[in-house]
């Protein structure tokens, strides 16, 4: 029978899952070896989207290659060995922390070979670093092709690559038309292609240059193929025992609660928000501390905030905001998710944002816990340790949670970026896992601003990486009838209907809001997550669902 290239894109996911998970038990392997084959194998089978010319024999995937060097710490392309860790001290060492602007994690450069990385986040982090190291080995196997003739001789536009970057260490000036010029042989891109690359490498703030990342990955593919000297990918037994086992998230989450009782704000309703660290306090705080009046009144403070980063009014509004129940609990987990806590009842003014009034009892007046976004399965381990009742001193302490409200970044089907996605239900790829729910969210609540507005299932991916067009095709246009995609949806809404329906944490009526904003369009040429960040694009989306959840959790 003949298979759809989405059914075969759906099995080489499954082969590079089970294969990441296999190799993730064993501890090590060596990513150009047999074990590696595999994973690159059914990479090239899948060619996802963010990858562009994955499958290309020649070219080089620029995009792709800045999307996946902002995500890993700066350096790893120089590195032999790549081990990912636990935590487990180094934060203690004198070992200068690597920390990844695009996705927040430390990692240690133990010397010239090695990079440690760690990984807190769950497995979802692990495949995830895993396909982007994979789609690395692909990539520096064509630039040693393209720089050797098929005897093995290393060509002039290799040696000149490697007198620039020589310069380029030593300070000395570079002609960058003339090094983008033999660049481009290596890479098989044009001049032109290859000048816009390398200008784009220089403005990335966690990336070395294109010259230096290229000619790295490169020279360890030439000394394994020639000297025999084999990278490998390891695991430490700390990490291999820890993952799955909640050991971040119940630490997140008990100094979450810790802080709610000794505040004594764990029996006052407790609704919690999954946004982002700036939307939530400045729509509220906007409106208390500088008299924003409606909600394009605190879309334009938003928008100064955004532009100027020292810009006045996010200072006036955190101080004010300090001095009127808001209480900043920084990551101190590893899980690297932010948490913040908002206590109305010490608010002066009775109005929560425009047309909303608070409660005139304090006791009756809500705090806001409101945690930084979740990666992929981690939502569900945070989620779940949060919604425990908290334990101190033989004591249980139930919260009083009254509504669960997540705001998310997602691809879209339909439309483009910054177009909003009502979901109906979340539908977990690859398992029989599928969660319809009752959001309390329509798309009527976002007409009128200007935005697209799609409302159906989410599909939660098991990785932004390893989706590619026909996969995603099939889940719009058939019965499934998706309208985006994300990486937490499935996990928080396990968490959350397992606690108010299964183990009776929390009321079994609790409020349950969910919308997102599109982060991208993996099926729009250009618009994949390696285009770039929505950037101000981004303010109204984000702002909007903030003020509409406000708004939604206490109209009448």
């Amino acid at each position: 029978m003949h298979r759809t290239r989405a059914q075969e894109s759906r099995a080489a996911i499954e082969r590079l899952y089970i294969t990441m998970r296999h190799l993730f038990n064993r501890g090590s392997y060596k990513p150009m070896g047999v074990s590696g084959e595999g994973l690159i194998q059914a990479l090239m089978v899948l060619s996802p989207e963010i990858y562009g010319n994955l499958t290309d024999p020649e070219k080089i995937e620029l995009d792709g290659l800045l999307y996946v060097m902002e995500r890993l710490p700066k350096g790893i392309e120089e590195c032999r060995f790549v081990r990912l860790i636990s935590r487990e001290g180094y934060e203690t060492s004198h070992l200068k922390p690597i920390v990844p602007p695009r996705r927040k994690r430390n990692c240690y450069r133990l010397d010239e070979q090695i990079m440690y990385v760690e990984m807190t986040r769950g497995r979802s982090d692990i495949y995830d670093i895993l396909t982007h190291l994979t789609f690395l080995y692909i990539e520096s196997r064509k630039i040693q092709q393209n720089s050797t003739d098929p005897k093995g001789k290393i060509s002039s536009n290799w040696k000149m690559l490697e007198e620039f970057v020589r310069k380029e260490k030593l300070g000395e000036e570079l002609e960058i038309e003339s090094a983008a010029a033999y660049l481009s042989h290596i890479i098989g891109r044009t001049y032109e292609e290859t000048l816009h690359a390398v200008q784009k490498f220089a403005e990335s703030s966690n990336s070395n240059s294109l010259f230096s990342i290229v000619y790295h990955l490169g020279k360890l593919s030439m000394e394994e193929s020639i000297q025999g000297l084999d990278r490998e990918i390891s695991f430490s037994a700390t990490l291999r025992e820890r993952v799955g086992h909640h050991v971040y998230g119940e630490l997140w989450a008990n100094r979450i609660k810790e802080a709610l009782l000794e505040r004594n704000l764990i029996h006052r309703p407790i609704h919690i928000i999954s946004a982002n660290m700036h939307s939530v306090v400045n729509t509220i705080y906007a409106h208390q501390a500088l008299g924003a009046g409606s909600f394009e009144e605190i879309e334009q403070v938003a928008t100064e905030i955004s532009i100027k980063a020292k810009n006045n009014q996010g200072k006036k509004i955190l101080a004010f905001a300090e001095k009127q129940g808001f209480i900043d609990l920084p990551d101190e987990s590893g899980a690297n998710i932010g948490a913040q806590l908002i206590d109305t009842a010490q608010m002066d003014i009775e109005t929560l944002i425009p047309g909303v009034i608070l409660p005139k009892e304090k006791e009756k007046r809500p705090v806001f816990v409101v945690m930084d976004y979740a990666f992929g399965e981690q939502a569900y381990e945070c989620f779940d340790e949060l919604l425990k009742p908290y334990t101190k001193d033989g004591t249980k302490y139930p919260l009083n949670v009254v509504s669960t409200s997540i705001m998310g970044k997602a691809g879209i089907l339909h439309g483009g970026k910054g177009d909003l996605m009502v979901p109906t239900a979340h539908v977990f790829e690859g398992t029989a896992d599928n969660y319809p729910f009752r959001n309390e969210f329509k798309k009527s609540d976002f007409k009128g601003y200007g935005l697209g507005v799609y409302e159906g299932s989410m599909i939660t991916v098991l990785g932004t990486s390893l989706q590619n067009r026909d996969i995603l095709t099939y889940f719009m246009e058939s019965s499934w009838k998706a309208v985006g995609l994300e990486m937490e949806g499935a996990h928080y809404q396990k968490a959350i209907q397992s606690a108010s329906k299964i183990r009776s944490n929390i009321r079994s009526n609790i409020k349950v809001l969910y919308a997102y904003y599109a982060s991208d369009n993996p099926l729009e040429t250009g618009s994949t997550l390696a285009s770039g960040a929505l950037g101000m694009d981004g303010v109204r989306p984000t702002y909007l669902i903030t003020y509409k959840i406000l708004e939604k959790l206490f109209s009448k």
